[in-house]
């Protein structure tokens, strides 16, 4: 059996398959993943739920080499394009190398477990894997 799970973030859901879910504004169609009040783009004070596509392309990356004691480096911090979602996202299963790593890269939503508390109860995380020739 397997232990209880919970997301991480609020913003990711994980029934029934894995997947991000931005708050959108329903004036402008501005999309958000935190908690808003109001839209930043055109003020609206109205959201829906709005998922979010679960592969995309990176349009930006930086290889980090120095974090905070007990934080593995080198890894690939990226802004992902979801199908015009921009999600802040790491890069997994992808060697930290700008000669692996390149703009246009198509990825998709994996999850792992970030942590477990003291009652068996996992909080799950996401990051972007890049998808392999023949799935893409």
């Amino acid at each position: 059996m397997t232990n209880p799970q919970i997301p991480f973030v609020d913003y990711l859901e994980l029934r029934p398959e894995p997947h991000l879910v931005a708050h959108e504004c329903t004036s402008c169609a501005a999309r958000y993943f935190d908690r808003r009040n109001g839209c930043a783009h055109c003020g609206g004070r109205d959201f829906r739920a709005a998922p979010v596509a679960t592969t995309g392309e990176v349009r930006s990356f930086t290889i980090v080499t120095f974090a905070a004691p007990g934080v593995p480096v080198p890894f690939v911090a990226a802004v992902v394009d979801c199908d015009g979602t921009s999600v802040r996202t790491n890069l997994v299963d992808v060697e930290p190398s700008p000669d692996v790593v390149h703009l246009g890269m198509t990825v998709a939503l994996t999850t792992y477990v970030a942590g477990t508390d003291a009652e068996g109860v996992d909080a799950v995380n996401y990051a972007f894997k890049p998808l392999g020739r023949a799935e893409q």
